[in-house]
């Protein structure tokens, strides 16, 4: 009998995907006699081989198979299931004949042979070969010479059937593996959908009817179809897929019989999925909508899913991003059992969505994606995707003048210069934006805490409050400190209270919302306080993030001094502040000159934690201010900042800033009368003490408006 062990197929990681590796322990490596990188045979329904390697050690002790969506094609298992490994050799592949899929790109034998160096396959195997890590082309191994199981190696000569061809492969299949981020939420759709067309006899046993429907909820790009392809790919199930507007047809009956043809093609090729994409368009709420047409298709959908008949082993996944608008009988069970909301990726699941976009991507040493995972803050997995292909292209442009138009394939040569840099990411972060926050108009602020002149407490408070928390996450659920959900500046005009937020929101990384009061007041009821609460739903979405409101005290005064939508629209905030629903890495950041206009249940801890007053600058931060704002100017050798600091007692930053702009224009006014109306020599250009003066001057001589808190003065 051949010698071999019987081992549970897991996943494989990411970074192994398309490379022909299968993960076990070493003590099984040890029961099968064989060395890191030998070839092993895997017999499910199908058989294959694989490279062996070692699993890590957070995997070892459950006689695991770590091998990825293509072996598991390719040797007839699906996760979960037990499969006979044996040990093998492999013959060198003289030669190897691939049929490509239906539509790709025209690649030649070198390129494939690159791609696929190495590789252990067998006839009837798929291979996959990247384009740049954002797509790829899967081809099947037609015939081998010699026959049987042979490694890929430099030498051998790889054929590629002509397209025309009848053994020419469909396409490509989505595996669990080209799914980052979403590990919790594919466990409970696997648990019911995989379970009840896989093993319908587990629910017999037990008694109950298995699941019916699952509703895929979230933002648009998270991954909802993208879900639903991987399942169907990995359960081997007849797959329909259902676009919500295709179903409504303007015949009298036509789009209930459209939808009964649906469910029947699945009832005769169980086990089936029909998956609903954009359910919303084809049922909508019967009590909002006033064409009969849709009652009617919802009507039938209702009946479809939970009737008289059995559906047998139909699974129905529907998929929304607005699920409120649902009629509520599809949301019970019997109908869609479970609704799982699919979020915008956190931190660590957005570089693994990287990962897998760039594993075949050719990156040069510099490319740091933990870093581009940071700065990516509100990012779907559709716009890391963008991002990548906006980065490859960007590398792309760069060889473009070399390519050679007149012929339809590509060369190693050729392909070997484009490398894609962390310069190519970076800029492409400025050219994709975040679309869970895309109507918000959500930035990340270019101010930094160098910009901002002076304030030193008041940055340290900062500091201290948000910044740390971030920085030492760690440590700060040790000690068991939360981050402040609110924090208000208040101060005289032009003191830096905006400048200091948008400084705080670019050195945490995080996402900024500057709120304008009068853009959500609107004449209709309700409508003000659903703008309010849209905004702190968009910002959890994309946090961490930073709501900033300017002059708070316009938008929420003392009740009973406004009217009733500043009253309601004050409730939302203090609901949303400290509410059932929890902030998470959301910091409210508020500024005013007027805090005794303030409603006084904002001001107690748990809504705005944390009060900074700021003062009008003294001497030494004045000093700091104009050095800030002098810095990159052609000054004379007789400005001096701490003379010019002395002079300008009682001075905000905004009318420092003011000053420069005026003494910087009485400069250019002299220098131009004085080279007769031709503009001089721009290197002679100097702005001296004397246009400060004349500035200064100027200004005594017009008077300054001060506002100061809770009065008015001259």
């Amino acid at each position: 009998m051949e010698k071999g062990i019987l081992l549970r197929v897991a996943e494989a990681l990411t970074k192994d995907v398309g490379r022909g590796i299968a993960r076990i322990d070493p003590v099984d490596m040890q029961a099968l006699a064989v060395n890191t990188g030998d070839i092993i045979v895997i017999r499910g329904k199908k058989e294959s081989a694989a490279r062996v390697m070692p699993t890590y050690a957070e995997r070892r002790g459950g006689q695991l198979l770590q091998i990825d969506g293509i072996t598991r094609e390719n040797s007839g298992a699906a996760l979960g299931e037990k499969v006979f490994v044996t040990g093998a050799g492999a013959r060198k592949a003289g030669r190897i004949t691939l049929s490509p899929p239906g539509k790709c790109l025209a690649l030649t034998g070198d390129i494939i042979l690159k791609a696929i160096q190495n590789l252990p396959v067998k006839r009837g195997d798929k291979v996959r070969v990247s384009l740049l890590g954002l797509n790829y082309q899967e081809y099947r191994v037609v015939n081998t010479v010699p026959d049987g199981i042979v490694l890929v190696e430099k030498n051998t000569h790889v054929i590629i059937q002509q397209p025309g061809s009848a053994t020419v492969d469909r396409g490509i299949t989505v595996r669990y593996e080209d799914l980052g981020g979403l590990q919790k939420e594919l466990q409970r759709i696997r648990e019911m959908i995989e379970l009840p067309l896989t093993y319908p006899a587990l629910f017999e046993h037990l008694g109950i009817d298995p699941p019916r429907g699952v509703l895929l909820c979230g933002p648009p790009g998270t991954g909802k179809t993208l879900i639903a392809r991987a399942v169907a790919g990995e359960t081997n199930a007849y797959f329909i897929h259902v676009n919500g507007p295709e179903i409504i047809n303007k015949y009298y009956g036509e789009s209930e019989a459209k939808l009964r043809e649906i469910f029947e093609t699945a009832m005769k090729n169980q086990p089936s999925i029909i998956f609903l994409d954009e359910i919303d368009a084809i049922a909508p709420k019967r009590l909002n909508v006033h064409g009969e047409v849709e009652k009617r298709v919802v009507a039938q959908l209702l009946a479809l899913m939970d009737g008289l008949h059995d559906r047998g082993r139909v699974v129905v996944i529907g998929a929304t991003n607005i699920p409120d608008t649902l009629d509520s009988a599809l949301r019970r069970p019997g109908r869609f059992d479970r609704e799982i909301t699919i979020g915008v990726p956190d931190r660590e699941a957005r570089l693994e969505i990287l990962q897998i976009h760039t594993r075949g991507m050719p990156v040069s040493k510099d490319v740091d994606l933990g870093r581009i995972a940071e700065f990516a803050n509100g990012y779907v997995g559709a716009d890391l995707r963008a991002l990548c292909r906006e980065a490859a292209m960007r590398a792309l442009r760069r060889v473009l003048p070399e390519i050679d138009y007149q012929s339809n394939t590509l060369t190693v040569d050729w392909l070997k210069k484009i490398e894609v840099g962390m310069e190519d990411f970076l800029n492409a972060l400025k050219e994709i934006e975040p679309s869970a926050a895309r109507e918000l108009m959500v930035e990340i602020p270019g101010v930094q805490w160098a910009d901002v002149g002076g304030l030193e407490e008041v940055k340290r408070q900062l500091q201290e409050a948000v910044e740390w928390p971030f920085k030492y996450e760690q440590l700060f659920k040790s000690a068991k400190i939360d981050m402040p959900r609110g924090i208000l500046l208040h101060g005289p005009p032009g003191t830096g209270k905006t400048l200091i937020a948008k400084a705080i929101a670019n050195e945490i990384n995080a996402n900024f919302i500057s709120v304008k009061g009068p853009a959500l007041l609107s004449k209709w009821v309700g409508e003000s306080e659903k703008a309010l609460r849209e905004i702190f739903k968009r910002a959890r979405q994309v946090a961490p993030c930073i709501i900033f409101f300017d002059e708070i005290d316009a938008l929420f005064p003392q009740r009973g001094s406004g009217g009733q939508v500043s009253e309601r629209m004050l409730s939302v905030l203090l609901t949303e502040m400290d509410g059932v629903e929890e902030l998470q890495q959301v910091v409210v950041l508020a500024a005013t000159n007027r805090v005794d206009m303030l409603d006084p249940a904002l001001l107690r801890p748990g809504r705005f934690d944390l009060v900074i007053h700021m003062e009008l600058p003294g001497e030494g931060d004045r000093v700091k201010i104009l050095a800030v704002h002098l810095k990159d100017l052609p000054l004379g050798e007789d400005v001096d900042c701490t003379d010019l600091a002395s002079q300008t007692e009682g001075f905000s930053g905004a009318e420092l800033r003011d000053l420069i702009r005026r003494a910087a224009l009485e400069a250019v006014r002299a220098h131009v009368q004085s080279a007769g109306n031709q503009g001089g020599r721009e290197s002679e250009f100097k702005i001296c003490l004397k246009h400060f003066n004349l500035a200064l001057r100027d200004l005594k001589n017009k008077g300054r408006l001060r506002v100061k808190e809770g009065e008015i003065g001259r």
